[in-house]
């Protein structure tokens, strides 16, 4: 084999290409699982935003669309001449075919779920895997023919060009997906891309993280002061104990109370976050304000927006309290960024998200995101890395805006104590039967407009429908719906029912993501 390009001075991460792949951030997350630093830009990401990435290797993601489709994505040609190994994945390696000679056409059959990859000659790529391997296949287009060195490494039964290869330069191509559970070693492919082919040695660990961010922290900050936009969560939490780390008490912590919390989540922000991190600590009881702003508002998006805009005024009139206040600190995490503002590749934009897509056009705080390139599960990892307790890190993902968008319609005060005296049951049942730290997240959702007959007593009654959510994940960009014993939903149900005023019905949903989402709004 002819050696891989050099690796660049000072390479930082292998870049990955998003073309608007469903699986384009299962990429990253099997590359981070690895300690190998990835980030994701769009497919269009110009010359000058490669060369500023230091990538030591380049990965060209799966899409939707047809390489035969006029004005179908295509990469900047400077990643063909950047110097880098290059992997492409299903519509990734059509696109290496299509644009160096070779020929891409609609396959005979459609090639979905599971195939036998059957390796045909030796390749780096494939070092260390069986001649025979399970692999996930999704694509409607294949290679008919190669030119410009490539040549064929593996096939399935479906897919005479299932991997290819042109060592010389250093590109490889993938029909199937590795990054999938369902290619049980496709981790394996991409282990050997990024330390056999690009030779990236780094190892990224949650020490060095660690340690990075604190600089970063302080070379942003310097010598101002910041304000941190606490909500109680994993993710303000830990963003809060990292710049207390790098600044310490310039870092000032402010609670907002927006009305929109859980039944506790004041008082235990209060006790773990004032008196355990021995944070600066205000709250600010701002729910006449949010429920104000909210009255009559049904529209989802225009709830978020209005908590989001709210949010920030409130901060910034707490920070213009504080003298030298210039930067606001927020937890905001990768799959945020990705499902707020489409700006990786092709992809719909799913949701707003306060954090994110919230934001006033005049904020006048600069925003500290220490974890703003962290998927949930590296976030409670760098917690433990920073020895925060159990009790913090262990509570489920909550939303920034709130219980609004868990009332589906306008929110409103009796709904509200409502929603939030079954989300207390719930949780309740959960510790009690072991089955809160076993799941990823689980709340209530009230359904005003969903009112049924019921009878309770000797009496009947019109009243509200609940739904009790509870899902399995790693991250939140995936989810599959928790398999709760039986026993313990009938229990959760008749408590609901018996003790939450104005509810006579509890409905257990069973929807994955995708194709639903995880919240309801």
């Amino acid at each position: 084999m002819a050696d891989a390009p050099a690796l660049p001075r000072n390479a930082e991460k292998i870049l990955i290409l998003d073309f608007g792949s469903q699986y384009t951030q299962l990429i990253a997350r099997r590359l981070r699982e690895l300690e190998v630093y990835c980030e994701i830009l769009p497919y269009k990401a110009s010359k000058s935003q490669i060369e500023a990435a230091r990538p030591a290797g380049i990965i060209l993601s799966g899409g939707p669309d047809s390489v035969h489709r006029a004005g179908s994505p295509r990469p900047d040609p400077f990643v063909f001449e950047a110097g880098v190994p290059v992997l492409g994945i299903c519509y990734g390696m059509q696109l290496l075919v299509a644009l160096h000679g070779g020929k891409v056409l609609p396959a005979k059959r459609r090639e979905y779920g599971f195939a036998e990859l059957k390796l045909l000659a030796a390749s780096p790529l494939f070092a260390g895997l069986p001649q025979t391997l399970q692999v996930w296949m999704s694509h409607g287009d294949g290679a008919a023919r190669l030119d410009n060195g490539f040549r064929v490494v593996a096939r399935t039964p479906s897919a005479p060009f299932a991997a290819i290869a042109d060592e010389a330069k250093g590109w490889y191509g993938v029909q199937f997906h590795p990054e999938v559970v369902h290619t049980p070693l496709g981790a394996k492919v991409l282990e050997n891309f990024a330390r056999r082919i690009c030779r990236f040695e780094e190892r990224w660990t949650m020490s060095s993280l660690l340690d990075a961010q604190v600089a970063a922290i302080r070379a942003q900050v310097g010598g101002g002061k910041v304000v941190c936009a606490l909500s109680g969560g994993v993710d303000s939490s830990v963003a809060a104990a990292l710049i207390s780390r790098a600044i310490g008490p310039r870092l000032h912590c402010i609670f907002v109370d927006t009305g929109l919390l859980r039944h506790g989540d004041r008082k235990r922000a209060e006790k773990v976050l004032g008196k355990e991190l021995k944070l600066n600590l205000k709250v600010v009881d701002a729910s006449k304000l949010f429920l104000g702003r909210l009255k009559g508002v049904s529209d989802p998006e225009k709830k978020r927006k209005i908590i989001g805009r709210t949010f920030i005024e409130v901060f910034d009139k707490e920070a213009r309290r504080i003298k030298g206040v210039s930067f606001l600190a927020q937890g905001t995490l990768y799959p945020d960024v990705i499902e707020s503002v489409s700006v990786h590749g092709p992809s719909a934009v799913i949701k707003s998200h306060h954090n994110v897509g919230g934001l006033p056009k005049r904020m006048k705080l600069k925003l500290v995101e220490p974890l703003r390139m962290l998927f949930k599960d590296e976030v409670r990892r760098l917690g433990r890395e920073m020895r925060l307790s159990k009790e913090l890190l262990g509570a489920h993902p909550f939303p920034g805006p709130g219980l609004a968008i868990r009332v589906l319609g306008a929110v409103e005060p009796g709904l509200l104590r409502t929603l939030k005296d079954a989300d207390l049951i719930l949780r309740e049942e959960l510790k009690a039967s072991g089955w809160y730290d076993k799941v990823w997240q689980s709340f209530v959702v009230i359904l005003p407009s969903v009112r049924s007959v019921g009878v309770m007593g000797d009496e009947r009654t019109y009243e509200n429908t609940v739904v009790l959510r509870s899902v399995d994940s790693r991250d939140g960009m995936t989810a599959d719906w928790s398999r709760l014993p039986h026993d313990l939903i009938a229990r959760i149900s008749s408590r609901i029912v018996s003790e939450v005023k104005g509810v006579n019905r509890v409905a257990y949903d069973v929807s994955s993501k995708p194709p639903a989402t995880i919240e309801w709004e």
